[in-house]
């Protein structure tokens, strides 16, 4: 018997692609930890004996990056480094089949929904008591609340549902049980986050909840932030804007995904709204909370856009003026309903429409956060970096939008708020001081 087996077990997960998958893999961490095997996330001292790869399948970027850090381990483990390596997430639900036969030394494969199935691997048991319980990845002073799983959407670009399933609402009492668990844990932002927002509560309560879920999460003492990520346009329920305009700890953001603006794009992708429609919503969002900053993101290369849908686009931006704005290159994904389209553009034409558009939102954005000079911030500080302190306002969610850079000789504490007065704006970032 090797004297390593002979060592206590201690399992690194690394997780791939978006904040859904990190909560999955925090849920994990929880779960192990329950059962007293020590676990930790994305470790950096190599002194694990097991690794759990969470993968994404989401486009063929992210799918390659999956395959890559899998063959990683791999590699990890025929040098005698690893004992064990387990894939799970959305390529492996996906793609199972395939990477069974291609990279056969991975020990297990495991779907999205298989977590009991992992922790039978360990001789570990899921503690259905631990609901809502993990270990954060994040630091101590956000996380992501996932309100729901799946979706029922048929975009056409889209291979979530056939990763994800279809569309689950978590009971609002879990949820703010879960919440209420976070924030005496020091959690002070909640991002809450699904595959669609606004179809919360149909399967479970047959009609639209989250403005009740909202009003519930804002009432807990402590929770000083909650931010919206990925409502769908279509039938939008604009009652949630009354709660955020009635409470002071949701934070006036919303991160609504449009994809494009030609209308023939919109039916191709199969988004179930129009051009006007979109203006429409966007003019009532912002009539109903003045100030709200508008994030959104876009895709480039769909089969079939055209130079003048490329120029539709960017005038849609210029005429709308979102605060943030996203763009991916199209993938060709399979059992969608767009792989039957001719994928006709290259990459490096797909990648020049994107960055032709991104463009016209840089100095739309450098115009806007020129308008916050002089301005005073409510600023949660994430991090100290190189010096300087970093952090967000509250139209800025972590790791896709500004920053605040803070330059002080005086110690400003990390995860807690300041008052920022803003000094120099940029593209994309601003600086600003203190404001004793």
């Amino acid at each position: 018997m090797k004297a390593r087996t002979l060592k206590k077990d201690k399992v690194n997960i690394i997780t791939m692609g978006c904040s859904k998958n990190m909560v999955d893999s925090e849920v994990l961490s929880g779960q192990l930890a329950a059962n007293d095997i020590e676990v930790v996330h994305e470790n950096k001292k190599l002194d694990h004996n097991i690794v759990i790869v969470n993968t994404c399948g989401f486009i063929d970027k992210a799918k390659e990056e999956s395959i890559n850090t899998i063959l990683d381990q791999v590699e990890l483990k025929k040098k005698g480094k690893l004992d064990k390596v387990y894939v799970t997430g959305c390529l492996s639900e996906r793609y199972r089949n395939n990477l069974e036969l291609e990279i056969p030394e991975v020990d297990a494969y495991f779907g999205t929904m298989e977590l009991p199935l992992i922790l039978k691997q360990f001789e570990a048991d899921y503690k259905a008591e631990l609901l809502g319980e993990r270990l954060l990845a994040t630091p101590q002073h956000y996380a992501y609340l996932k309100i729901a799983e799946g979706c029922n959407r048929t975009c056409a670009f889209c291979a979530i549902p056939l990763m994800r399933g279809m569309h689950v609402s978590k009971p609002i009492e879990a949820l703010v049980k879960e919440a209420e668990g976070l924030v005496r844990r020091g959690v002070k932002e909640m991002m809450l986050i699904a595959q669609e927002l606004t179809y919360y509560g149909l399967d479970l309560y047959k009609k639209r909840m989250l403005p009740d879920l909202l009003k519930r999460l804002s009432d807990i003492p402590g929770l000083e932030w909650i931010r919206l990520h990925y409502a769908y346009p279509h039938k939008f329920p604009l009652d949630i804007l009354d709660v955020m305009r009635e409470r002071e700890n949701i934070c006036k953001y919303l991160d609504m995904p449009l994809q494009h603006a030609a209308d023939n794009m919109l039916k191709a992708m199969k988004r179930q709204i129009t051009r006007t429609e979109m203006e429409e919503l966007v003019q009532s969002i912002r009539q109903k909370v003045p100030g709200i900053c508008l994030r959104t993101t876009l895709i480039a290369g769909f089969p079939g856009e055209t130079l003048d849908d490329i120029e539709e686009l960017k005038a849609f931006l210029q005429k709308q003026r979102f605060d943030r704005v996203g763009i991916f290159t199209y993938s060709h994904e399979e059992n969608t309903s767009a792989y039957q389209l001719e994928d006709s553009l290259t990459q490096e034409e797909k990648e020049r429409r994107a960055l032709e558009v991104m463009e016209v939102q840089q100095e739309i954005s450098y115009e806007k956060n020129q308008e916050k000079i002089g301005k005073e911030f409510k600023v949660l500080i994430d991090k100290k970096e190189a010096g300087r302190y970093l952090g967000r306002t509250e139209f800025d969610s972590v790791e896709v939008d500004n920053e605040v850079v803070i330059h002080s000789t005086k110690k400003i504490v990390v995860g807690e708020f300041a008052r920022v007065q803003i000094t120099k704006a940029y593209d994309y970032d601003l600086e600003g001081e203190v404001i004793p």
